[in-house]
């Protein structure tokens, strides 16, 4: 009897593990655009765009290879509006016996396909390096979930920059030397962009009807959105890009919004490009000494070391993940992070590139609108709302630990050993941004005062409890024990009065 293959748009692999263990001349893949996952947040414009753009592509490419495949189209007529609604559907359609399908990477829709009121077969997603077991192994009684010593051992399992059982060059990690602030120039022209073809087109405009009034610019779309198109700007990137990753992988500039950054991590997580095949990719180019090691291990510890890593601790960890809320931040998400006027050049910068390109780089989103959120104390689950919704590269796997676990400290450490909070100045060493910026990143007190200056110490002081005890941040609340009494109380009355400003949804 057939059988329905679903394949959901962040799965668009020939080599899913559900198109593997099924027959392309009997069983029937299943494909939708559905309301409810296009609207659960209110994703950026082009992150649906490119979705539906690439699983139409992805639907063809199946054609091609002899699978028959029922697609359904946001504005088709017959469309029920949910992916187990159009499995239903297309189970009396077909008469099929069940359903086949890898597992998805959000407890939400692997609660609901559990639910299915007809048999269905979930099976593993062969995308990743590490599975479930593996990882629980690894993890089960440690003290400490530490990255650095998972990586280790994907690194051993892979044999990626592997020297027999040693690593390459001696050292495990290189990341002392990839923290350059940012560069006078940048010599790469960014990722390659591809004009819009019909299939595209003919996404845009459905998006632009439907989804016109969320937050992010349609405008200038470029994303790949085949196979085809992906790989030509990893090829693209190792070329002109690579070199000078590492060095300059956590610098940020106002009228750069790309550097020397890949800008593949969406075509990794939608299934476009092999992550291993990748990592390859990248190790070949410092095998044949186009490109450092320092830029190499850089971006590999990314990919197999913190991806892996991040979707261990998200399925590790359970649906009420992105409740967590360690430190009881309840404020609400202030206008600035959806285009409202600020003051702030860092912030406006950031979010005006989110805006244009459903994109940021990891710095940007850690310590410029991650740290903010985490100084003023705002609810950690609209933070991961907002994050999962406007970026391109989002799926909730691997958005949810970086925000609640590592932006936010929100799961209270499991993640990150101490809260990724700093001051103005690391923004100002790292960036071009305090340049002309209204505030004065040099001022700690006053109406001119960086922001991040201001809160930066008032989250120390009001976690003083929390965090005093805490080997990394013990030196910082010496500094603040040896101020003068009168100077503390001014920052944190500057402080609340900011805050204050901030909830009354004033431009700050």
């Amino acid at each position: 009897m057939v059988r329905l293959v679903l394949v959901l748009g962040d799965q668009l692999s020939p080599d899913l593990t559900a198109l593997q263990k099924t027959d392309k001349s009997n069983d029937v893949v299943v494909m939708a655009e559905v309301a409810d996952e296009a609207s659960y947040v209110p994703h950026h414009p082009k992150k649906i765009a490119f979705t539906f753009a690439a699983m139409r592509k992805f639907a063809e490419s199946l054609r091609s290879d002899g699978w028959t495949v029922a697609y359904t189209k946001l504005d088709d007529p017959d469309n029920s509006g949910s992916i187990t609604g159009e499995l239903l559907r297309r189970a009396e359609e077909y008469d099929a016996a069940g359903v086949v399908y890898t597992e998805p990477g959000e407890w939400r829709l692997i609660e609901a396909l559990g639910d299915l009121p007809i048999k269905s077969h979930s099976l593993p997603d062969n995308r990743f390096i590490a599975s479930h077991d593996e990882f629980d192994d690894w993890a089960d009684g440690r003290k400490a979930l530490r990255m650095e010593y998972f990586y280790r051992e994907m690194r051993r399992k892979t044999g990626l920059l592997m020297d027999d059982d040693q690593p390459e060059g001696g050292k495990w990690n290189y990341d002392h030397e990839n923290r350059k602030p940012a560069p006078d120039e940048v010599s790469f022209g960014g990722p390659m962009q591809f004009t819009p073809d019909e299939t595209v087109q003919e996404v845009l405009d459905l998006v632009a009807a439907r989804f016109g009034d969320n937050f992010g610019s349609l405008e200038d779309f470029w994303f790949a959105t085949d196979a085809g198109q992906a790989k030509r700007q990893l090829a693209h990137w190792l070329k002109g890009g690579l070199p000078k990753f590492g060095d300059f992988q956590d610098a940020m500039l106002g009228d750069n919004r790309f550097l020397y950054h890949a800008v593949i991590g969406l075509y990794i997580n939608a299934g476009l490009l092999d992550p291993l095949e990748v990592c390859q990719r990248v190790e070949e180019a410092y095998k044949s000494g186009d490109a450092p090691l320092n830029a190499v291990e850089g971006f590999i510890r990314q990919i197999v070391g913190w991806r892996e890593y991040v979707r261990g601790i998200y399925f590790r960890e359970g649906p009420d993940y992105t409740r967590r809320n360690q430190l009881n931040a309840q404020r609400k998400l202030p206008p600035v992070y959806w285009g409202g006027e600020t003051k702030m050049r860092c912030m406006e910068r950031t979010v005006a590139q989110t805006r244009d390109e459903a994109y940021a780089h990891h710095i940007q989103r850690l310590m410029v609108t991650g740290n903010f959120a985490l100084l003023a104390g705002i609810d950690p689950s609209e933070v991961h709302e907002w994050y999962l919704a406007v970026y391109a590269d989002a799926y909730e796997w691997v958005e949810a630990p970086n925000v609640i676990g590592m932006s936010q400290f929100a799961d209270g450490g499991i993640i990150a050993s101490k809260p990724y909070i700093s001051s103005g100045n690391y923004i100002k060493k790292m960036s071009d941004y305090c340049g002309d910026c209204a505030y004065r990143v040099q001022d700690k007190t006053g109406e001119d005062a960086c922001p991040f200056n201001l809160l930066y110490w008032h989250f120390l002081d009001r976690h003083r409890e929390r965090f005093s005890e805490n080997g990394r941040m013990g030196n910082m609340y010496r500094v603040w024990d040896r101020m003068d009494e009168e100077k503390r109380k001014t920052i944190l009355s500057e402080a609340d009065d900011f805050l204050d400003r901030l909830s009354a949804g004033e431009a700050v």
